[in-house]
């Protein structure tokens, strides 16, 4: 299976950032994971670009997560750095102009924390969200303890991060985790309608609104923390368990260790 790819193409001020692996879900490969942040950096550094648009190549999937085989040995092996190469940030972090999420399908495990760096999220009617790593004997450690807190009411946020439990696109709307849901439609996402609303000729301001809301939450040391707990938990015996069970289709059998 191919290590997939991430594409990043400007039209009209907008980048669209597409994870393009829609023959495995769009889960992330350290590749996808690097071209991404590569992205992501290019659209910060660009003064023509106005607003990022990220989503994912095909119908089923905007991203189920990480790539499993190839992510979980080496998470466990000590390697957090592939995914978070500076414990203090998370995806998109250092983008300051409005990011909207266009979600199609399934926006699981890492796929919902890369939705999680977003601003705006315009999410198809048969989009799913979840969480599932506590399934696994894993927590997800991209920024999910502190961002999704931050931005759904405490108890939903909780069932999230500690049942593994998915919910449709009509209870994400419900509880604010993403802003419209529109019918599904073909192509790489729903259509981010929602980026011409914002203004075309106010950018400083469009990007200083976005700068204070997001440097307010001073969440640097709240990711240091995910980032040092989560690296206990990778390396028990349960993070490589749970993975291995999933993958064999079987029941896990945890130790707690």
């Amino acid at each position: 299976m191919s290590s997939g790819d991430v594409t990043y193409v400007v039209d009209e001020e907008i980048a669209t950032i597409t994870l393009d692996r829609p023959e495995a879900h769009n889960t992330l490969t350290v590749h996808m994971v690097r071209r991404f942040a590569e992205a992501s950096a290019a659209a910060q550094a660009d003064d023509e670009v106005r607003v990022v648009v990220v989503t994912g190549a095909g119908r089923t999937a905007f991203c189920a997560g990480g790539d499993l085989a190839e992510l979980i040995p080496r998470l466990t092996a000590g390697e957090l750095e592939i995914l978070t190469p500076d414990p203090t940030k998370r995806f998109l972090s250092d983008v300051d102009k409005p990011v909207i999420a266009a979600v199609n399908g399934l926006c699981l495990a890492g796929g919902l924390e890369l939705m999680l760096g977003t601003d705006l999220r315009i999410a198809s009617s048969d989009a799913i969200f979840g969480l599932p790593e506590v399934r696994w004997g894993l927590v997800p450690g991209g920024g999910s303890h502190v961002r999704l807190p931050q931005q759904v009411p405490w108890a939903f946020a909780m069932q999230l991060l500690l049942t593994g439990d998915h919910v449709d696109a009509r209870r994400a709307h419900e509880v604010g985790l993403v802003n419209e849901v529109v019918a599904p439609r073909p192509g790489a996402g729903p259509a981010p309608g929602v980026a011409g609303r914002i203004p075309p000729h106010r950018p400083l301001a469009v990007r200083a609104a976005k700068e204070i809301a997001v440097r307010a939450l001073a969440n640097e040391p709240r990711f240091a923390l995910e980032y040092a707990l989560n690296a206990r938990v990778v390396a028990s015996e349960d993070a490589r368990e749970g993975p291995r069970a999933f993958v064999e289709k079987r029941e896990p059998k945890y130790q707690g260790r």
